[in-house]
C-alpha cells in the first residue's frame, strides 16, 4: 500500500506546484528524495554505553538499524582521537522516508510543549531543510522509563528543490507546520 503522504504528493502537491512554478513537466517539480536521521554523540568518548542507547532510540525511530559515525580527525582539546565513534545516522528513503515524514508532521512535532510551528528559515540555500530536537522523547515509540538520558536529534530533508523558496512551498503543501507561513 502506498504511503498517504506520496498520495498526497501526487495528487495535490505536483498539481499546485505545476501550477505556481509553470513548469511543463510533473517530472520538473520538486520532491523530497531523503531523510537524514543523526544523533551526535560527544559523550560516547567516556561513556560506551551511550553508544548502544542512542543506536536503541534511533532504530525504534526510524525503523532500521543505524550506522555509527566515526571521528575523521583528532582534536586534542576535546580528547578526541581519529576513528573514535562520536555519533549515529540513519538515512530513510521510498517508503519508510514518507510514512517517517507523515508522523513527523501530524503526530510527533504537535506534541512539542508550546508548539508554534518550525522556523522557516531553516534551509542551506538549496532547498534541504535542517530541524533540531531537543530530545527524542516526543516520538510516542520511545518509552520514556528505558530512556538514559535526554539526547538531541538533527532531522535533515534532502529535496531536489532548487532553492530555498520551493523547498519551502514544498515542504508547506505536504503539511510541515511552519511558524507564521502560508
Amino acid at each position: 500500500m502506498e504511503p498517504r503522504l506520496k498520495q498526497k504528493y501526487k495528487s495535490e502537491v505536483v498539481p499546485k506546484l505545476l501550477e505556481e512554478l509553470g513548469y511543463r513537466t510533473s517530472m520538473q517539480v520538486p520532491k523530497i528524495e531523503k531523510v537524514v536521521l543523526h544523533i551526535g554523540l560527544g559523550e560516547a568518548i567516556s561513556n560506551p554505553k551511550a553508544l548502544e542507547e542512542a543506536e536503541r532510540d534511533l532504530t525504534i525511530i526510524s525503523g532500521q538499524k543505524p550506522v555509527l559515525r566515526r571521528a575523521k580527525k583528532s582534536i586534542s582539546q576535546f580528547k578526541l582521537r581519529e576513528g573514535m565513534s562520536i555519533g549515529m545516522m540513519v538515512t530513510l528513503r521510498g517508503k519508510r522516508m514518507y510514512y517517517f515524514l507523515d508522523r513527523l508532521f501530524n503526530a510527533v512535532l504537535p506534541r512539542i510543549r508550546d508548539f508554534r510551528g518550525v522556523p522557516p528559515d531553516s534551509f542551506d540555500g538549496r532547498g534541504n531543510y535542517s530541524l533540531g530536537l531537543k530530545e527524542q522523547t516526543i516520538f510516542s515509540e520511545i518509552d520514556y522509563e528505558k530512556v538514559g538520558k535526554l539526547r538531541g536529534l538533527q532531522i535533515t530533508i534532502v529535496s531536489n528543490a532548487r532553492s530555498d523558496e520551493k523547498g519551502r512551498r514544498l515542504l508547506s503543501l505536504l503539511g510541515m507546520p511552519f511558524s507564521g507561513y502560508g
